[in-house]
């Protein structure tokens, strides 16, 4: 009588999850191998750090948030799209909004997280969040009718001077130019707390350089439709503005926290080296959703650059467990760090290098050309970067 195939779910569509499914198609299987089944709410898969391109038009939609259909098109993964409703661990079994129901034998959570707009009143509604294409989309929405109005200055205040935070102030200040008025707020005492000093110099001179207002030390209270209150040792200022963009915090999927797993007290799951749930070794999880020391003892960071090496092992160790290979420990290798300053501007710091200027922003584009999902992906944006300046000199022709 003929076994039947064990099937491997997949979580989330992100960094972690694609990738992990694609790595699980490429190793070698028995004469059955299992169905593996790739489930993420949209439709795309999103090369996040290159979303501050969409923004600005330096980059179409369909170069940096392709179709899973076409990604998984030479690939004997499954895609099914819909929004996860419930996991039952014990079941082995998923949920899904659509009513379809998913047995596993085994889970890979690769979710992600979301912005936690509900901790400061009035940011669910007045604020907007840079995680999602729609959130790019709603964003330039937003900034296309404030750049059609009569007004004469438009005010946006990011919270937030991390990463996504400077590189989006950078970003939109190229865009708007001397037409546009900009406050980065932080809570702590510096920007880019965790970033190589490098890197953390050259964000300030191109904040400079484009007249950012840089607020250290500085909470915010509210948001509204048309202010927000920023509070600074004790005292309160509530200031105009048009544009509020939210780039702080993660909080779980609702259907993470629900699971019986081991958490941290920010809610992430705990995994072991081989990135197995500590009390569900069937349960694989990576991203910004888990808790990882790796085999080194070090902390691993929730940062796209650590979920494409997490997927790399997961699919290994999901693949071991199912064929009776040995599992391996995750070992995380930092490869630098890069960010986008404005057009035609970023700044790179990592393996002994430190560039930045647009040398940096070339090195940024081929770097991510490189780590982009699928060969013919790789190819065909690689082609149309390579041409786009002759179709730029052709045009003003």
């Amino acid at each position: 009588m003929t076994q039947q195939p064990a099937r491997i779910v997949i979580l989330g569509g992100g960094f972690g999850g694609l990738y992990t499914a694609l790595r699980l198609s490429e190793l070698p299987w028995n004469a059955n191998p299992p169905e593996i089944v790739l489930v993420d709410q949209r439709d795309r898969f999103l090369f996040s750090p290159l979303l501050y391109e969409l923004v600005t038009g330096e980059l179409q939609t369909w170069e940096i948030a392709p179709p899973f259909s076409e990604l998984l098109a030479a690939t004997p993964v499954r895609f099914v799209q819909s929004a996860v409703a419930g996991i039952d661990i014990e079941a082995k079994r998923v949920q899904l909004q659509t009513g379809l129901e998913l047995e596993f034998d085994r889970l890979v959570l690769a979710l992600g997280g979301e912005a936690p707009l509900e901790i400061v009143p009035g940011a669910a509604e007045y604020a907007i969040p840079f995680r999602t294409l729609e959130d790019a989309y709603r964003l330039q929405e937003r900034l296309r009718l404030l750049e059609q109005s009569d007004q004469d200055k438009i005010r946006v205040a990011i919270v937030g001077a991390g990463y996504s935070g400077v590189e989006l102030a950078c970003k939109l200040a190229d865009r708007l130019g001397s037409r546009g008025r900009f406050r980065l707020i932080e809570k702590t005492d510096q920007i880019l707390a965790t970033s190589p000093d490098f890197n953390r110099e050259a964000a300030m001179k191109a904040l400079e350089e484009r007249g950012v207002w840089i607020d250290l030390e500085t909470e915010v209270e509210s948001i509204d439709a048309d202010t927000i209150s920023l509070s600074y040792k004790g005292q309160t200022d509530t200031i105009p503005v048009d544009l509020v963009l939210w780039t702080i915090g993660t909080k779980m999927a609702e259907v993470v926290q629900d699971l019986p797993l081991k958490r941290n007290h920010r809610g992430q799951v705990v995994v072991t080296p081989t990135l197995q749930a500590v009390d569900a070794p069937d349960i694989f999880a990576l991203g910004d959703l888990v808790e990882c020391i790796d085999a080194e003892g070090q902390r691993v960071p929730g940062t796209a650059q650590a979920a494409f090496q997490q997927a790399e092992y997961c699919g290994w160790n999901v693949w071991a467990t199912l064929s009776n290979r040995p599992l391996l420990p995750f070992r995380y290798q930092y490869l630098g760090e890069m960010m986008t300053l404005g057009t035609q501007d970023a700044t790179f710091s990592g393996l002994g290098i430190k560039v930045d200027g647009q040398a940096a922003y070339i090195a940024r584009r081929l770097a991510y050309l490189y780590r982009m999902p699928t060969f013919d992906h790789q190819l065909k944006v690689g082609l149309n970067w390579m041409t786009q300046p002759i179709r730029d000199l052709l045009g003003s022709l």
